[in-house]
């Protein structure tokens, strides 16, 4: 895995001319928050690898909506202690019973190694323009966590100018966590808040003329307000990447934890292996397929999913797990702090 990781940060070095050291970006975050080495218990705490009767599978409950859901996944009035009782329940059923069950009710769940290998998805979506280099680009990131907005800061330490696009309502969820980890992937970019319900045409402006847009939400969230690719024409060359958990189902919830798992990229036991592994590998694998499609010109929608990069990775011949020093780090703009510049930059583009 180790390998593979820094042949492709050294072709994200050629085609972007930025130095990226594959070993910080996998393991950066768990030394920068002190993280333990991962068992069946993820690093960052919230995922569990849970035997089933059939095999294994992991649940992650990274929101309290999550843990407020146990009581209708497991068909009970009240959960007292989750973690014991959804393993009980696991434990008596499949783990495709287990995955469907919580999938109901927006649960990210994966049954050990269920996802087959995939390359990043390109499909033509408008006309090319000359081979270029990110310097001097516009990127609008509407992603958040960790694969996009990795993808992201590559691109910022490559030259591009990076608009990290937030609802006020839903801002980053890594807002809230560590504030160094926030900063970590989010230095140097512009942060733009704004409503996607009641302000979306600003969002469609920004779009209309962004080079690059990087988006990890579900399909239907853009779709319905008429701000996805098919609905905003963009400028010659766009690139427009869509990072989601899976290939084949793209609206099903993900993290990088269970994703890894999806994908059959786990230690001996099974334990999970790094730190949420299959986000920052499919951060590195999206700005790849950037460089390599500004290298064509452009005019591409690019869709990786973490699972189809985890279970790729997962073929590989077997590497330790990741170390890494704590990275330097930067602090990133406060939540619309940006907002007048980001309209500037708009109006002069439009």
């Amino acid at each position: 895995m180790l390998v593979e990781a820094r042949r492709v940060a050294a072709d994200i070095g050629e085609l972007l001319g930025v130095a990226v050291d594959a070993d910080t970006v996998l393991a950066g975050r768990a030394a920068l928050l002190k993280l333990g080495r991962p068992g069946r218990i993820s690093a960052g705490g919230a995922t569990r690898l849970l035997p089933t009767s059939d095999g294994w599978c992991a649940v992650a409950l990274p929101r309290d909506d999550d843990v407020a859901a146990l009581p209708a996944v497991l068909e009970v009035d009240v959960v007292a202690d989750p973690w014991a009782e959804l393993s009980r329940w696991a434990a008596t059923r499949s783990a495709s019973e287990v995955v469907k069950r919580t999938q109901l009710l927006d649960i990210a769940a994966a049954a050990l190694g269920e996802a087959s290998a995939a390359d990043p998805v390109v499909r033509r979506c408008g006309p090319t323009a000359r081979p270029r280099r990110a310097d001097g680009l516009l990127v609008a990131d509407l992603s958040s966590l960790w694969a996009g907005p990795l993808c992201a800061q590559l691109l910022v330490r490559s030259g591009a100018t990076v608009v990290k696009v937030e609802s006020p309502k839903r801002p980053d969820g890594t807002r809230r966590g560590e504030p160094a980890f926030f900063d970590w992937m989010n230095a140097g970019k512009l942060c733009y808040a704004v409503d996607f319900d009641m302000q979306a045409d600003a969002v469609r402006r920004l779009l209309g003329v962004a080079d690059i847009v990087i988006e990890g939400s579900r399909p239907a969230a853009l779709r319905r307000r008429r701000l996805d690719t098919e609905n905003v024409p963009g400028p010659l060359g766009r690139i427009w990447l869509r990072i989601n958990g899976y290939h084949d189902q793209p609206g099903r919830p993900a993290f990088g934890d269970d994703a890894a798992v999806a994908g059959g990229l786990v230690g001996d036991g099974p334990v999970f292996l790094g730190d949420a592994i299959a986000d920052p590998l499919s951060g590195l694998e999206a700005a790849r397929a950037i460089g390599e499609s500004l290298r064509r010109g452009g005019g591409e929608v690019i869709d990786v999913a973490m699972a189809q990069v985890a279970a790729r990775y997962a073929a590989m011949p077997p590497s330790p797990a990741p170390t890494a020093d704590a990275p330097q780090v930067s602090p990133a703009s406060a939540l619309g702090a940006d907002n007048a510049m980001v309209h500037r930059l708009v109006a002069e583009r439009c």
